[in-house]
């Protein structure tokens, strides 16, 4: 098998192929172009975009060119895949912003060094803008059969919910495809890659290339992943693991992955590392602790640098080796009007460290909340807690949680 594909498939990348025997004889002949797109709906992308973009990486390990396509186009319409309402219509300017914002972003993962493998950004808004209705019905909208766009599963789905499904978004797999249809005759993309709910519209853009141009091109998917506990990939109840500084500071990024389940480690230094997978094998019986330590590392060096990666692993070693310190903890600042004759639960509930009373009430039980380093028996109001400098008071909810709780 050609190595890419060995890889793609050895990484636990691979779902699903066109054809993946005359792919595999492609890459074997020559060096391609293939692209994956991300829509422009949020400031950043989260780690529920990473594998797409490890996707990316693995390209260019391997020589081959990717393209990255970013929807300035399509998120004015909005994918209907996986969604259960239409997509909130954003303001052009925030999708503008967006796009810039994301390029930064899927910059600090790919190489620029080598001309032949360094990315192509592409705005899919350059080409979709000017559209002319009637001739693009004419000489698209001809190739592509109602009967068939029903049995999609974007489709399918919603209106087997009897959930509305508009015009314009049922019109967003024939704008995914004619994308695919221009980036192979702009700059002869053969290979979309996307996750496995793109597969109808993937599908798609491969058919429109052949009727349109008789060129053959293919198509790739990855499955879509969920955590262990069986919660979606990039969300978490505090919220989505952000690939943004402003949006999630990089200490908070590192302990996501430092905590990730015994049972998605090894998965995850597949997927989410460049680590040979030789040496993953090899690590197999290693202490579990200190591969976390290594997946987290490691995700961090390729999203903010080795040295930021650096200062969250001494950050959090400090923190977890000297409980007298306070310094560099992450903070949650608090009103201190909001608090007022509440509870410590109270707390812990409305700033999202935990979900239920039940959970803190156990927690205190097994001694495993501290207040200043000093455990407590019982659930205290936040007005009898003793401040440090007068302003802030640090709370440590079982081994890896630990917060400085500013009072404002």
């Amino acid at each position: 098998m050609n190595k890419f594909l060995q890889e793609f498939r050895d990484r636990e990348y691979f779902y699903q192929c066109t054809d993946d025997k005359e792919l595999n004889n492609l890459l074997d002949n020559k060096k391609i172009r293939a692209y994956i797109g991300f829509d422009c709906t949020a400031q950043s992308l989260h780690v529920g975009s990473l594998m797409q973009i490890m996707c990316l990486r693995l390209l260019q390990k391997h020589g081959h060119q990717p393209i990255v396509l970013l929807g300035g186009g399509t998120t004015r319409i909005g994918d209907p895949s996986g969604k259960d309402k239409t997509r909130q219509i954003l303001d052009e300017k925030i999708i503008e912003t967006n796009i810039k914002n994301i390029e930064k972003i899927l910059k600090k993962y790919l190489t620029t060094e080598n001309n032949d493998t360094s990315p192509i950004f592409v705005n899919n808004y350059e080409w979709l803008k000017n559209l002319n209705y009637i001739s693009f019905l004419r000489d698209i909208g001809k190739h592509f059969t109602i009967n068939k766009m029903l049995s999609f599963d974007s489709v399918k789905l919603r209106l087997e919910r009897e959930q509305s499904l508009s015009y314009m978004e049922f019109n967003y797999m024939i704008l995914q495809a004619y994308d695919f249809l221009e980036l192979n005759k702009k700059h002869n993309c053969s290979l979309q890659i996307g996750g496995s709910d793109q597969w109808g519209n993937i599908v798609n853009g491969v058919e429109l290339v052949k009727r349109h141009s008789s060129k053959e091109v293919f198509g790739l998917t990855t499955p879509l992943i969920t955590l262990a506990s069986g919660a979606k990939m990039g969300k978490t109840e505090s919220g989505a693991i952000w690939l943004d500084k402003d949006l999630l500071k990089p200490y908070d990024y590192w302990q996501f992955w430092r905590n990730v389940d015994d049972r998605d480690l090894f998965k995850f230094l597949k997927i989410f590392t460049d680590i040979s997978l030789e040496e993953i094998e090899k690590k197999k019986n290693e202490d579990i602790n200190e591969l976390k330590i290594l997946l987290a590392n490691h995700a961090t060096s390729m999203l903010h640098g080795k040295e930021e990666s650096d200062k969250c692993y001494n950050q959090a070693k400090k923190i977890f080796s000297d409980n007298s310190s306070d310094e560099g903890l992450p903070i949650l600042k608090v009103n201190q009007n909001e608090i007022k004759n509440k509870n410590l639960s109270d707390l812990i509930i409305s700033t999202k460290l935990e979900s239920s009373k039940s959970e803190i009430k156990r927690l205190i039980k097994n001694d495993g909340i501290k207040i200043n380093n000093v455990k407590i028996n019982k659930d205290v109001l936040c007005s009898q807690i003793s401040l440090e400098k007068k302003n802030f008071f640090k709370l440590s909810i079982g081994k890896k949680k630990h917060y400085k709780i500013e009072i404002n």
